[in-house]
């Protein structure tokens, strides 16, 4: 009851000192100029309103169909917020807390990974700023957040991380406490460097957009400059994935991975059969089929060696590919406790990624930065 009454107590005060509000479906109609318009991301735009306010659009803040447009305004003044009733900041975010690693690697990478005063899933993050700095705390994860530590905190607001529609038992209690959020669905871009230019979003959130534009035009520079330096020649064609409960996955022809084998100068090897749409399950059989005719497999679940392969996927061993040794993951680099930096700073770093591709289509794998090549 104590710890009740306390964060009732803080809630009160960030209630009347932190900009929010309820509802996340408001129509936002005084935001008609448009800021910041993509052109590699599909899910996020940056609008404004003649009084200077901007506002964050993220119109694919999850996978799935059950799409929600969510919103983060930010107010010059506390004056100018009055009334308003999406959520809202007033001034640029000092003081973050990230349900997502990406969204400490785009904050890092603009040079604010100062503002983060929480995470979800310390212990899987990457990022030595955060993982070794003993005042961010871990604030939990989906259901389970930790109200009290999330209160403590103060944050200006919360990026929030969502599978397939808002968590509202969660995001009603943020609104309940009067903390901001914003769902940020930076893994359901496909493009590589859509991907990266969601960390414009933030940048404008933390109030340093311009940096924010000159970071990400630096990204598309490098990525291009590395796909210039694929050849035309043969294609190797390229296996992905393992089974999971005898179901294997096929990703699209559209997904990131694939673009990233064919930026690289590889094909696809079940190219056309799943144009678009997300991954496809096919049989194990098929994927057999697939495995025997393929020059390169990629991303094998967890595993770091063959052996870690035998055991995952026994009747595959006799495999060509398996035999010359062309089998890959993207796990080289993990924290302690397993956590992936290539779901956390690979984000960011879409030309480190391509030019991993590149040597292993190559066959030239003595650098690779995120993946290993299974020994």
């Amino acid at each position: 009851m104590k710890i009740f009454t306390k964060i009732h107590i803080i809630a009160v005060i960030i209630s009347l000192c932190v900009g929010c509000a309820g509802n996340a479906t408001t129509i936002n109609n005084d935001f008609d100029s448009v800021v910041y318009e993509p052109d590699y991301a599909t899910g996020f735009s940056i609008m404004a309103n003649e009084e200077g306010a901007t506002l964050v659009r993220i119109t694919r803040p999850w996978q799935g169909e059950a799409l929600q447009e969510q919103t983060l305004a930010i107010f010059p003044s506390r004056e100018m917020a009055e009334g308003y009733e999406g959520q809202y900041i007033v001034g640029p975010a000092r003081r973050v807390v990230c349900m997502s690693t990406s969204h400490i690697a785009m904050l890092d990478i603009i040079g604010r990974v100062d503002a983060v005063v929480g995470v979800s899933g310390k212990q899987y993050v990457m990022n030595e700023a955060i993982a070794a700095n003993a005042s961010v705390p871990d604030v939990g994860y989906d259901s389970n957040l930790d109200y009290e530590t999330l209160v403590m905190l103060r944050p200006d607001v919360v990026l929030m991380y969502g599978v397939t529609a808002e968590n509202t038992a969660v995001t009603s209690k943020l609104r309940e406490l009067g903390i901001p959020y914003l769902y940020v669905g930076d893994y359901t871009e496909q493009s590589p460097l859509g991907k990266a230019e969601v960390l414009v979003a933030l940048a404008e959130i933390v109030g340093c957009r311009e940096r924010g534009v000159e970071v990400f035009e630096d990204i598309v520079a490098r990525y291009e400059a590395v796909r210039g330096e694929v050849y035309e020649g043969s294609k190797p064609k390229v296996m992905f994935n393992l089974p999971y409960q005898d179901v294997w996955y096929m990703p699209s022809d559209d997904s990131y991975m694939v673009r990233l084998v064919e930026d690289a100068g590889g094909e696809y090897i079940y190219k056309g059969e799943n144009p678009t749409g997300g991954s496809r399950g096919i049989s194990l059989e098929e994927a057999l089929m697939l495995v025997n005719r393929a020059d390169i497999w990629l991303n094998v679940g967890q595993c770091r060696t063959l052996d870690e392969l035998r055991v995952a996927a026994p009747h595959f061993m006799t495999s060509g590919v398996v035999q010359r040794g062309a089998v890959y993951n993207n796990n080289l680099r993990q924290s302690p406790a397993g956590g992936s930096d290539f779901w956390e700073s690979a984000i960011v770093h879409p030309d480190v990624v391509l030019r991993d591709m590149v040597d292993i289509i190559r066959g030239d794998d003595d650098s690779l930065y995120y993946h290993r090549r299974l020994m």
